[in-house]
Parts: C-alpha cells; structure tokens; sequence
C-alpha cells in the first residue's frame, strides 16, 4: 500500500508539473521564445485543454490550493500586461494593424483562458479581473481618434464582455449589487452604440464582419434581463429609466425586466399598503 500510494503521489506531482508548465506557456508568462510564440502558445493550449477533458489526476490536481494560487497570479499577470498592451493603442508610432492584430490574438487568448477558468471553479477571478479594467478599455477604444478604425477590436470586445455579463447575470460568479450595477453601467452604453452602429453596416454592407451577429446580440440580451432583475429595486429603476430614455431603446429589450420590474413594485406596493391598514386598525378589547 505505501508504494502504491508514493506512486500515485508521484503521478500527482508530475501531472501538476505539467500542468503548471503548460499554463505559463499557453498564456506567456512562462520563458518567451519569440521565434515560435504562437505555436507554442497554441500547443500548451491544446495541451490544457486536453488535460482538463482526459486526465484523470486533474480533478485532484485543480482542487489543489497551490494551484488555484498558482493560477491567480497567472491571471492577474495576463490581466495586466494586456491591460498595459491595450494602453498603447493611443500611442502615435504604435497604432497599426500590426498591433490590432496582437491585442486580437491577446483577446482570443482571454477567450481561452475563460473556458479554462470555467472548469476551474475560478471565473470570480476573471469577471473581477476585467470588470476592474473595463473603464480603462472603454476610454481608450472610445477616444475620437479610433472612431472608423479597428472596428474588428471593438465588437471582440463586446464578445469578451458578454461573457462577463453571462457569468454574472445567470449566477456563474456572485457579486455584490453595487458591482453588478457598476459593470453594467459600464459597458451598456458601449454596447448600445455598437449596435447601432453594426445595424447600420449590416445595412451598408451585408458581408461586412465588423457587426455584432443575431447569436451574440441574443446573448448579451438575455443576460443583461437576468443580470437586472435580480439588482435591488432601486438600481433597476434607475437603469431602467435610462434604457426607456435611450435613443437607442430596441437594443437590448429589456421590456422583460421592467415587467417584472412593475410587477414586484406592485406587489410591494400592496403588502405596504396592507400592512399599514392593519397597522391602523383600532385593537379588538380584551375578554
């Protein structure tokens, strides 16, 4: 029994050696080898996507707190270098196509580390990660300057973003309502304008690949209709207000959300109602 259990610890070892090697390559932070960075890239990420689907010491191996703390500090290292890459956008000798074309690898990568963290158990991290960045993004791919280019970058933005807001909004990852209403608050209004915008390309261009497709819309909507209805009363009235507002109002529908919105105020309304009465009703003598 003893050299059972030293080989399988040693198997277990081994496996979150491999593991850990393949993480740090498959999100560079481990050692860069520029002249074969993205097959490298690739191939660790092959590598974890098949050890998180076939091996079957993995489940010891990402329940292992040196691990999940191992995996934090990748996260927040990617987080920031691509936080940091995203800023030079702006930068009058770096903004080209060569660039665009690294920040959308960089984004594909998070894509990849999402479906990751997801069979972790750690996508707080990553909702917390880019809800922290978001204003940062938002004001620079917003600047004037970028206003007709790298139309491609913004809707990829949008697709990370929105699965962001379907962890939140269905229950994927808990925030607290304060965080949920900043998020939304946030990206939004971004939302709303690229639609728009994407509508009016569609209508231009009917081959265009810079316009958000009916799947993602659909997406983003339902998840926005989830994530509102359950925010205190008081935050949904006033994103609500807003939405009716809007110039933009068809997009995303939130009708759902103000029904159920009417309908719990109501109901609130009349148990207020009710108890007071009660309140104010002279007490039966005593017998």
């Amino acid at each position: 029994m003893p050299i059972f259990s030293n080989i399988k610890e040693t198997e277990l070892r081994g496996t979150k050696e491999v593991f850990l090697s393949a993480i740090r390559h498959a999100t560079s932070v481990g050692d860069s080898f520029p002249q074969f960075e993205d097959d490298l890239r690739n191939s660790a990420q092959e590598q974890v996507d098949f050890m998180l689907e076939d091996d079957e010491n993995i489940p010891l191996v990402i329940a292992d707190d040196e691990i999940k703390v191992e995996m934090r500090i990748v996260v927040s290292n990617v987080f920031c270098s691509f936080e940091n890459e995203f800023s030079l956008i702006l930068e009058p000798d770096v903004a080209n196509k060569e660039t665009e074309e690294k920040i959308m690898r960089s984004l594909s990568d998070l894509e990849w580390m999402h479906n990751t963290l997801s069979k972790m158990d750690l996508m707080k991290d990553f909702v917390s990660h880019w809800a922290n960045i978001s204003r940062n993004l938002l004001k620079v791919i917003e600047d004037k300057r970028l206003d007709s280019v790298m139309c491609g970058l913004k809707i990829k933005l949008i697709e990370v973003t929105s699965k962001v807001l379907e962890a939140v909004g269905y229950g994927t990852v808990v925030l607290p309502a304060e965080s949920r209403v900043e998020l939304l608050k946030t990206w939004l209004p971004y939302i709303r304008k690229m639609k728009s915008l994407s509508d009016k390309m569609r209508k231009m261009e009917e081959a265009s690949p810079y316009k958000m497709s009916e799947d993602l819309c659909q997406c983003i909507e339902g998840a926005i209709v989830s994530l509102v209805s359950a925010l205190p009363s008081n935050d949904q009235a006033d994103i609500l207000a807003d939405w009716i507002s809007a110039e933009q109002v068809k997009y995303p529908d939130l009708s759902e959300a103000f029904e159920i919105w009417c309908y719990r105020t109501k109901s609130a309304q009349r148990r207020l109602d009710e108890a007071l009465t009660e309140s104010a009703l002279p007490l039966s003598p005593s017998t």
